[in-house]
This record gives structure tokens, sequence and C-alpha cells, in this order.
């Protein structure tokens, strides 16, 4: 069986070798790196299931390696910051992460949130699976190739970030049903702090303009969104 791989990018060497020497130990195959740059070159040879990356790096923020990835791969990131501040936290789930962990950190709750975040990667690909059974999915002037994971509008390409797609195929695929915005945050992103639901508000504001679905994500006051039935 193969081991699910880590790559892991931390400028502190103690901490990426805790976490590196704790990760292995618990059955995950994994890489580091010490800088931005190396980061993403590993990205490329080393392929990982979910990428462990610092907020911090000598070269580049974790942020902007977060958006690189994000419009690259298809990859979860688990942030590490020294930051405490929601803000800074809202912002680096709004630009791809998957969740966050607060240094100084126990290396149980790291293990917990990774499991977490695959196993709801693990749900999105079966949802993700059970939507190919409807090879194209269409509505208004939109089509969905589920397998693909492209999304067009009038024939002319959709650039949906993949939180942006996971999005859209749970309300998709659960028509007329009202999911509330903490129940969005931990399908999509594996996160259910109250606090950070802005994010899924931001994402719903996104897929709206994109898709200039207004008329059919539609805001449930009070509760949350849904997508609705008359969508053909």
């Amino acid at each position: 069986m193969n081991k699910t791989k880590i790559l892991i990018i931390e400028d502190e060497e103690p901490i990426a070798d805790l976490l590196s020497y704790g990760l292995t130990m618990e059955g995950f195959h994994t890489n580091t790196a010490a800088s931005g740059a190396a980061g993403l070159n590993e990205l490329e040879s080393f392929n990982p299931d979910l990428l462990l990356l610092d907020w911090m790096l000598p070269d580049q923020s974790g942020l902007d390696i977060c958006k690189k990835v994000t419009a690259n791969y298809n990859i979860p990131i688990l942030m590490i910051t020294a930051k405490s501040d929601i803000t800074d936290k809202v912002l680096g789930l709004e630009f791809g992460a998957d969740d966050y962990i607060t240094k100084p950190f126990d290396l149980r709750e790291v293990v917990a949130r990774i499991r977490t975040i695959l196993r709801r990667v693990d749900q999105a690909n079966v949802a993700e699976r059970e939507a190919e059974d409807e090879e194209v999915i269409r509505f208004k002037n939109i089509e969905i190739v589920a397998a693909e994971r492209v999304v067009k509008k009038g024939g002319q390409h959709v650039d949906l970030t993949p939180k942006e797609f996971d999005l859209l195929m749970k309300l998709i695929g659960h028509k007329g049903k009202i999911f509330t915005r903490s129940e969005l945050l931990d399908f999509v992103w594996g996160y259910d702090f109250a606090g950070d639901t802005r994010t899924v508000d931001t994402h719903i504001q996104r897929l709206r303009k994109k898709l200039d679905a207004g008329d059919l994500i539609t805001t449930v006051f009070g509760i949350g969104y849904k997508f609705e039935k008359r969508a053909e």
C-alpha cells in the first residue's frame, strides 16, 4: 500500500526535523524544503498528497506559495503560522489553505488535522465520482465536466480555484438542500471554526460572479446557501 506523501516547507530546521520524524512514525512519507523556491521544485518531483507550509519563509511569503499551489495543483494545504490574529488566519484560508495550526503546536494536533483534511479530500473525491455518472452537468449556459474539473460558461473556460469547484459541486450535488455556512466550511475546508464562515461567503460571491448564477446559488437568510432545483 502506497504511503501518503507530505511535503514540509519549513525553514526552521528543528521544526522541520520534528515534523518529518513525527509524521514518518505515523506512517506518512515525508520530504522537506527550507525555502519557497525549493518547495516549489519539490512539488514537481515529489508529487505530494498534502502540503505542510510555513507562513514565514526566507525568500517569499507562505501566502504567495499558497496562491501559486492553488492555481496550479489540487493539493490540500495545512498552514503553519506564528500569527494568532483571526484576520490573518482567514486570509490564509481565502488564499487556498485548507486549515492552519499555530506555533507552538503539539505534534498530535498536527497529525489529527492532517487526517481530518485527508478524510475531507476522500469525501470530496467520492462526491466527485458520483457526479461523474452524469458526464456533463448543464444549467443555464454553464457546462461542467466533473471528471476533468472543467467549467465552461457560453463555451468559454471559467477559471475556478479547487475550493470554488468543490463548493460548487457540493451545492449542485444536493439541489434544493440548504447548507449552513459551517457545513460548507467543514466539507470544503475540513474546518469548523465558526468565526471563519466569512470564507464561505467570499467564495459564494466569487462563484456567483464568475458563473453569473446569483439566481441559482441563493442565500437562505439566517441559515446559509442552496442551489435552486429549477436549474436546467
